[in-house]
């Protein structure tokens, strides 16, 4: 009955039990009246409904994408105004990762067994607004120290929010939709991310002329500023509450669930193709978040860019990777061969940091390469996991993949600032192309190791669907020989039993 009841609410089935929505306080018939039935934009089996509940999941990662990248787009000026050298100022990207290299795998598990998804998203949208806040305080007053703390309690919110997100959108898109729905939601965080590139730096410039002159005030106004993003994705997140626990009065059915489950012991089962593949992400991940985070000096310095200027191709990683991730996970989906398009995606990324680390090219081409091949890596990389590990330990495997990866930015962010202090851009492209060398290095082992194995990881599309089936045909004719084997073990059983009754029954005639 439960799973009738979700399967109505979520692919919109309107063939509602007229006694229960008139029993319905708020689902029920408009002001009471008997027979009338919701408004479409009301009624949350329909269509339109879920459009209103989806426009609210996509802004509600809005304000944790935007802020994130807040030192990336004031870079400049942060380093000015609070008189920081490059090593101080990634410390602010390291402590927004330290806390996910635990939260990862327990985020999960707060938003299924302790919080609920309702409250657990306003939580962490709560921790990422107060966090934002702390953050401008702290340059605000000057104390350097204490931005590190908002951004320490940003982080603690930003991924949990993410995983709060995934999981409404499961709960109300389960089935065909739900692509397209981690698409939009997808786009939607990259444009908080383009927008904060190319407008925070004309915010700072509007709040100096203001405040009368530049300095560690005018940033925390704009910092502050920042803030509201971050207050209209809590917002986003109450109404989301609101919603959800409508519909679930309405249509009776259960809070949703992450589904993830995590059990620290299975690491010690993982295969050694998902060990490579935890390499390529840490590898190639730490050659593009932390190179973003420093690129707007670098395009300024190297390429003579205005800061509008740099601040514009050093976002065109986003803005491309907003239409072309849906678009390049459809092709990854269609053809397979996921092994080798990660091998072009990180072949590919390679030849960007070398043309920015070695020409003198105009560096729009290398960054749209580069914005390019950041999409097809996430869309080819990440699914892999689920062909090598079983559905069981999916949540453990993702878990431990995202917290290496956030302990590798959280390390790599503070190196690469100190490489920048010490030895300057070009001796920290050649660090960041010696990372994207290591994970080459990886994709092709896991290559041979896979192709070894019988090539699972790397079959095409075609070939993939067979499997699955005949995947799924064993474990029917398994199903069914246990239930062979169930049924002959009860009608022996029953034999048995018969039997010795006959013998009793046999033994009393005799006496």
């Amino acid at each position: 009955m439960a799973d009738f009841e979700e399967r109505r609410s979520l692919l919109g089935d309107q063939d509602q039990d007229p006694d229960q929505d008139q029993g319905s306080s708020t689902g029920g018939p408009a002001a009471g009246r008997p027979g009338r039935p919701l408004p479409a934009i009301c009624d949350p089996s329909r269509l339109l409904h879920r459009v209103v509940i989806l426009i609210f999941m996509c802004f509600l990662g809005f304000g944790s994408y935007f802020c994130y990248d807040n030192p990336a787009s004031l870079q400049t000026q942060v380093i000015q105004d609070l008189n920081l050298n490059t090593a101080k100022f990634m410390q602010l990207y390291a402590w927004y990762s330290w806390p996910n290299v635990v939260l990862c795998f327990f985020g999960g598990f707060l938003l299924d067994r302790v919080f609920g998804i309702r409250l657990g998203t306003v939580l962490f949208s709560l921790f990422v607004c107060v966090g934002q806040v702390i953050f401008a305080t702290g340059a605000l007053v000057d104390r350097f120290w204490l931005m590190q703390v908002g951004r320490f309690i940003f982080g603690i919110g930003g991924e949990s929010l993410a995983v709060a997100q995934n999981t409404y959108a499961v709960n109300w898109f389960k089935g065909k939709e739900l692509n397209l729905v981690f698409g939009l939601q997808l786009s939607m965080a990259r444009l908080g991310s383009t927008v904060n590139m190319n407008i925070m730096g004309w915010v700072y410039s509007r709040v100096s002329a203001v405040v009368g002159h530049p300095g560690y005030t005018t940033l925390g106004i704009s910092l502050m500023i920042a803030a509201v993003t971050c207050l209209f994705s809590l917002i986003c997140a109450l109404v989301l509450g609101f919603l959800d626990k409508r519909a679930e009065r309405i249509l009776h059915k259960e809070q949703g669930k992450t589904g993830e489950v995590i059990k620290l012991t299975d690491v010690k089962d993982f295969p050694f193709t998902l060990w490579l593949i935890f390499i390529i992400c840490v590898c190639y991940y730490v050659a593009i978040f932390p190179f973003i985070g420093l690129g707007q000096v670098f395009f300024i310095e190297k390429f003579n860019f205005s800061p509008a200027e740099a601040r514009a191709v050093n976002s065109i990683v986003y803005i491309i990777s907003a239409p072309a991730s849906p678009i390049l996970g459809f092709m990854v989906d269609k053809t397979g061969r996921n092994v080798i398009w990660v091998m072009i995606a990180v072949s590919t990324t390679l030849c960007a940091h070398m043309m920015l680390a070695f020409t003198f090219w105009n560096p729009w081409i290398a960054m749209c390469l580069l914005g390019v091949s950041y999409s097809l890596l996430a869309c080819a990389l990440w699914p892999m996991v689920a062909f090598v590990v079983p559905e069981h330990q999916l949540g453990t495997a993702y878990g431990f993949m995202q917290s290496i990866q956030n302990l590798g930015l959280a390390l790599i962010a503070m190196a690469a600032g100190a490489i920048l202090d010490t030895r300057g851009y070009l001796f920290l492209e050649v660090f960041f192309c010696v990372c994207i060398c290591i994970a080459l290095m990886a994709v092709v082992m896991l290559y041979f190791v896979d192709y070894m194995r019988g090539g699972h990881l790397n079959c095409p599309a075609a070939g993939r669907a067979r499997l699955q089936e005949e995947a799924t045909t064993d474990a029917e004719y398994s199903l069914h020989c246990g239930g062979v084997v169930a049924w002959q073990s009860l009608i022996t059983e029953k034999l048995c039993l018969l039997l010795l009754s006959c013998v009793q029954r046999h033994d009393v005639m005799e006496k």
